[in-house]
């Protein structure tokens, strides 16, 4: 009796695809593709972004992903959404700060290039801000 209800329930019910960017890396041959309807688009881009290759991850690149949100968010730079330059100063303090706890948490642990970094970066920032704000 319990098989012929999980029979009659096959075909019936739903099924979960994780379509965040982390799961943009499928193949062609891939199940998803035989699913879609004739003619439609994957929504929000899926595509041209399981086709650009991702720069690898390291802490020099998080540092400089935090320090360029930074200098958007002093005015320095456009920002790439609006193409407009705005000033955001209580924000842009809080990400310098947050750069400066990075720098705090990390000592002992990053190598001397990371760590280079991530102080002139960090002087760089503060004097920028300063500026802005004096």
């Amino acid at each position: 009796m319990a098989d012929e209800k999980k029979d009659e329930g096959e075909g019936k019910g739903f099924v979960v695809r994780d379509r965040r960017f982390s799961a943009a890396k499928e193949t062609e041959g891939d199940s998803r593709g035989k699913e879609e309807k004739k003619g439609e688009k994957p929504a929000g881009g899926e595509a041209s972004q399981a086709e650009t290759p991702l720069p690898e991850i390291t802490f020099t690149s998080l540092i400089f992903s935090l320090s360029t949100s930074a200098l958007i968010q002093l005015g320095e730079i456009r920002d790439p959404l609006t193409q407009q330059m705005n000033k955001n100063l209580p924000l842009a303090k809080q990400t310098i700060d947050l750069l400066g706890i990075l720098k705090e948490k990390t000592k002992g642990n990053l190598t001397s290039d990371e760590e280079k970094a991530l102080e002139n970066i960090l002087y760089d920032l503060r004097l920028r801000y300063v500026k802005a704000t004096g």
